[in-house]
C-alpha cells in the first residue's frame, strides 16, 4: 500500500505558460532526506476521476543541504492530450495541499569511487534537455555546498530562450568560480537553443542546436565541449550524466559510444563505465 504524506505548495514561479517552478513544504515541517539526482513522487486528487490520486515522479531541483523545501521544475504536458497531473499542478495555487512519497532513484547518483575503490576525480559533465536540467541544478548546488573540487560542467538545451530555467542560478555559480578560483570551485554552465530561426530567439548568439551538439566535433577541430574545457574528452578524465527525453539520451550516446564510452547498464567486467542517464519519455 502506498504511504502518502502531505505537503503544502508554498511558492510558484510561472516562467511561461507551460513551464513552472514549484516549492513544497511537508505539513510536518520535516523535509525528507534525499540525494542529489533523486526524484520524488507527488500526486493530487483528480475531480474528473472521483478524486482518485494521480501521481507522477519528478526530479528534485533543490539540493539535499536545503532543509527548507523541495523544489521541482515542471512542464505542462498538453499534447497529444493534456497531462492528468500536470494540468492539475498548473491550476494549483499557493496554499494548496499535495501528496508525496519519499524520494527515491539511483540512476543519476553522483559517482564517488572507481571500481578499485579509489576516489572518482574525473570531471563531471551534466547534459540536460528541457526539464531534464532539474537533477543537475541539484547536482551543482550540492557539489558547491560540500566543497567538491572536481571540474563540473552543466550543459542545458532548450527550444526557446525563456525556457532556460535556472540560468541566473547557474551563471551565478560560474561567476563564483571565476572570482574565487578553480582550485576552490571549478564550474561552468552553457546552454544551447534548438530553434534559432524563431523570432523570440533573435537575440541568442551562443550555441545553436540540440544540447548534444556540444559533443559534435567540428571538421578537423575539437568539439564545443572540448573547446570550453581546453582539453580532450576521454574515458579516463570525464564522467557524463544525461537526463531528458529519450531523443536526448540517444543523441548523446551517438557521440560517446564510438569513442568507447559505456553506460552503467553496459559496464565492463571490471565494473567501469562513463555514462549515467535517466529518460522521462
Amino acid at each position: 500500500m502506498v504511504e502518502d504524506n502531505k505537503a503544502t505548495i508554498t511558492y510558484l514561479q510561472l516562467m511561461k505558460e507551460d513551464l513552472l517552478i514549484m516549492r513544497l513544504v511537508p505539513n510536518d515541517g520535516q523535509v525528507p532526506e534525499y540525494k542529489a539526482g533523486q526524484f520524488i513522487t507527488i500526486g493530487m486528487p483528480n475531480p474528473i476521476e472521483d478524486n482518485k490520486i494521480v501521481r507522477r515522479a519528478y526530479s528534485i531541483a533543490s539540493q539535499p543541504e536545503n532543509r527548507k523545501y523541495i523544489e521541482l521544475l515542471l512542464r505542462w504536458v498538453r499534447k497529444p492530450i493534456p497531462g492528468r497531473l500536470t494540468t492539475l499542478l498548473f491550476n494549483a495555487k499557493v496554499g494548496d495541499e499535495i501528496s508525496w512519497i519519499k524520494p527515491a532513484g539511483s540512476a543519476l547518483s553522483i559517482n564517488e569511487k572507481l571500481p578499485d575503490g579509489s576516489p572518482d576525480k574525473r570531471r563531471i559533465v551534466c547534459i540536460g534537455g528541457g526539464t531534464g536540467l532539474a537533477p543537475f541544478v541539484s547536482f551543482a548546488q550540492h557539489l558547491h555546498d560540500v566543497g567538491d573540487k572536481r571540474e563540473i560542467l552543466v550543459l542545458h538545451g532548450a527550444s526557446y530562450v525563456d525556457e532556460l530555467s535556472y540560468r541566473d542560478v547557474l551563471t551565478g555559480l560560474e561567476y563564483e568560480s571565476l572570482d574565487g578560483g578553480k582550485d576552490k570551485w571549478n564550474f561552468k554552465y552553457r546552454a544551447s537553443i534548438s530553434r534559432p530561426q524563431e523570432w523570440f530567439n533573435r537575440s541568442w548568439g551562443e550555441q545553436l542546436g540540440r544540447v548534444e551538439t556540444f559533443l559534435r566535433p567540428k571538421e578537423g577541430e575539437k568539439s564545443p565541449l572540448e573547446e570550453l574545457i581546453g582539453d580532450k574528452v576521454t574515458k579516463e578524465n570525464t564522467m557524463f550524466y544525461v537526463c531528458g527525453w529519450q531523443g536526448t539520451i540517444d543523441g548523446v550516446l551517438d557521440f560517446l559510444k564510438p569513442k568507447g564510452f559505456l553506460t552503467q547498464q553496459n559496464k565492463r567486467e571490471d565494473g567501469s563505465f562513463e555514462v549515467k542517464f535517466e529518460s522521462y519519455g
